[in-house]
């Protein structure tokens, strides 16, 4: 059981709001596993860097994270009037989201299931 009534628990969960300025891509049509190569390269990079990684980076979750990091830095500009040139990748990561369920056709009558991964992606910026 929760300690307190559902209000308050609301209360407190909201009172602790993260500061720092991200930008989140939900539902996007790539698996986990393949965002998450891109992600790892510009983990704890500063946000010059991370973004020459991403326009060079032939993978198509490149095209993603750069539409996503060019958002976080504004968010971080406008919304808390922090300095682009210390900024630097903090926090990115890709949680998986609902799979969407295919059917391809095979021999003999027989079907196989084709599952199309979805992820949400977060890239979580911070100042130096």
């Amino acid at each position: 059981m929760a300690k307190g009534h559902r209000s308050q628990i609301k209360r407190e969960r909201n009172a602790n709001k993260d500061t720092r300025p991200s930008a989140k891509l939900s539902y996007a049509r790539i698996s986990v596993q393949k965002a998450c190569f891109v992600l790892d390269a510009i983990r704890g990079k500063d946000v010059d860097t991370a973004l020459a990684i991403v326009t060079y980076n032939p993978r198509y979750a490149s095209t993603l994270m750069e539409k996503l990091l060019k958002s976080a830095i504004a968010n971080a500009e406008n919304n808390n009037g922090m300095d682009r040139t210390k900024l630097y990748v903090e926090e990115c990561y890709a949680n998986k989201g609902p799979t969407m369920k295919r059917i391809q056709p095979r021999a003999q009558g027989r079907a196989y299931r084709i599952e199309k991964r979805v992820s949400h992606i977060t890239v979580v910026l911070n100042e130096r």
